[in-house]
Order: structure tokens, then C-alpha cells, then sequence
């Protein structure tokens, strides 16, 4: 049983990279702002992904036991979060999906509210400045609030 749990989570992570440069190759831009396009980025993480999902499907580790029940929810709640985030980032935008999911991901890991919240704000404040004014990156001001860079 132990390899073939890190064979199925190899096969479900190939799959998962599979689909996620899928949905990069199907990018369209009107103009480009970069020589290499949207694209390039979650195309090189999927193939890095694909890449290290095959260690471990063709060299499973001795310890690939299966999750207790508690840690399983656990997973699968980081998991619904992360899908909740995806799924409302463009509606809700930046600012408010990632300060929501971090306090999210920060109680179901036992930090007090306090401490999940000021996670939550430094994680958002600190990601927002990085993307917009490190990068120069646009990021998503969600349907329901003005824009915030004035344009």
C-alpha cells in the first residue's frame, strides 16, 4: 500500500499538471507586454510539476502510508479553500480572496484569529506591493470595488 499511494498522488499531480498548461495554452492576449506572453510561466510550472510527479510514480518513497482520517480533512479542507480562491480571485479580487484565504488557511492549521488575521493582512499587504509595484504586475480589484491604481 505505501507505493501505491505515491504512484496515485504521481498520477493525480501529472493529471493536475496536465490540465493547468492546458488552461495556460489557452491564454489570448490582445497585446503583448512581455516577449514571452502569459503563457511562459504556468507552462514552466506545470512541466516542473509533471517532472517531479514522475519521481514519484517511478521512485515511490518508503513512507507513502495513507493520511489518518483527521489529517485527510485537513488536506481536503486546504484543498476546498484553494478551490474556493481560484474559483472567486476575478469577482472578489486580489485583496480580498488571498486575506480570506490565508486567515483560512491559518485557522485550519490552529493559529488563533488574532494571529490568522495578521497573517492574513501581512500575507496580503506584502504579496499585493510585491505583484504591483515589484513586478509590475496588474492584479484583480474584483467586480465590486473601484480600481485601485486610478485607471
Amino acid at each position: 500500500m505505501r507505493i501505491a499511494a505515491d504512484r496515485i498522488l504521481g498520477l493525480a499531480l501529472i493529471g493536475l499538471a496536465a490540465f493547468a498548461a492546458f488552461n495556460a495554452s489557452q491564454f489570448q492576449v490582445n497585446f503583448s507586454y512581455e516577449p514571452v506572453g502569459p503563457k511562459a510561466f504556468p507552462i514552466l510550472l506545470s512541466a516542473i510539476l509533471a517532472t517531479l510527479s514522475l519521481v514519484l510514480v517511478f521512485r515511490p518513497g518508503e513512507n507513502g502510508d495513507w493520511p489518518d482520517k483527521r489529517v485527510t480533512l485537513k488536506l481536503l479542507a486546504v484543498l476546498g479553500v484553494l478551490l474556493v480562491y481560484a474559483l472567486l480571485f476575478a469577482r472578489l479580487g486580489f485583496v480580498v480572496m488571498t486575506f480570506l484565504t490565508v486567515l483560512s488557511l491559518a485557522r485550519l492549521f490552529e493559529a488563533s484569529w488574532k494571529k490568522a488575521a495578521i497573517a492574513g493582512l501581512l500575507m496580503t499587504l506584502g504579496s499585493y506591493y510585491l505583484f504591483t509595484l515589484g513586478l509590475g504586475i496588474a492584479l484583480p480589484g474584483g467586480h465590486w470595488l473601484p480600481d485601485f491604481n486610478g485607471g
